[in-house]
């Protein structure tokens, strides 16, 4: 396994992103077609805060309805917006951060996605899906 190696060389580049008008609905949605569970809110390329399929779940009653799931989903969502649910205070990483201190990052907090921003600008999310697929090539 290589030193040093920088966290641009296994984050995701291609966003899929929210803006802070958008609603949770459209989220719920997001995190189903694309099969993932964080997504940047942003502002142009500035990052406002960050939005996990969790968030979602903590404020839905799917679990404790099971026939009208989609229906009850969408009144509960409809109830709320996405800077009310939404993490605001994000911790984020550069791109030239080695994947090794990232590794760090996520092992001792509570969370399993960084946005990886320079210059205010977003550039890219690490996952702890991300820092796995890595360190099985390494291994492997």
């Amino acid at each position: 396994m290589k030193i040093g190696v920088p966290v641009s060389k296994i984050m995701t580049k291609n966003l899929v992103t929210l803006s802070t008008k958008d609603d949770l609905v459209t989220a719920e949605r997001l995190f189903k077609k694309h099969h993932i569970r964080h997504i940047p809110v942003v502002e142009g390329k500035n990052i406002k805060g960050i939005l996990s399929h969790t968030d979602l779940m903590r404020i839905s009653f799917a679990d404790a309805i099971d026939e009208h799931e989609e229906v009850v989903d969408t009144i509960v969502y409809n109830m709320f917006t996405i800077p009310q649910v939404m993490v605001h205070d994000v911790v984020s990483v550069k791109s030239d951060t080695t994947i090794k201190d990232v590794a760090e990052i996520l092992s001792k907090r509570e969370f399993h996605a960084l946005p990886v921003v320079d210059d205010g600008k977003l550039k890219g999310i690490v996952t702890t899906t991300d820092l796995i697929r890595y360190f099985l090539k390494s291994i492997f």
